[in-house]
């Protein structure tokens, strides 16, 4: 498990690790779930439950991915009459096997790829 800490000059400040262990066994004991990344909104990752190649590999694209839709929210936003503003707060993606669950929050992205064909469902 790669488990690489975020650097302080990405003014990050990583969520704490023991909370972060636990989310992250809480989450891989559901069916199906293949992995767990944690990353800052800049790819670098700070958890992970794949090899440290897979892992950059992964919370590169993934970190991208969550950037461009949030730059698509916002440009929702300038076409809205509404004064409030509106953020991504959850993305998911379905393919025939795979689903992938992307959480960004304040500091971190947690994403979570699922093969739903080992749910049982």
């Amino acid at each position: 498990m790669s488990n690489e800490n975020a650097d302080s000059s990405t003014g990050h400040i990583p969520p704490n690790a023991v909370e972060m262990e636990e989310t992250i066994a809480r989450i891989r004991s559901h069916k199906g779930v293949e992995c767990v990344v944690i990353m800052d909104r800049r790819g670098a990752v700070i958890q992970s439950t794949l090899n440290d190649e897979q892992s950059s590999a992964h919370a590169s694209a993934l970190s991208d991915l969550t950037a461009r839709a949030s730059n698509i929210i916002g440009m929702l936003n300038q076409n809205d009459s509404d004064d409030g503003e509106d953020e991504l707060t959850f993305m998911r993606l379905r393919s025939k096997q795979r689903e992938i669950m992307i959480s960004p929050e304040k500091g971190f992205i947690l994403a979570v790829i699922q093969n739903h064909n080992l749910m049982g469902s």
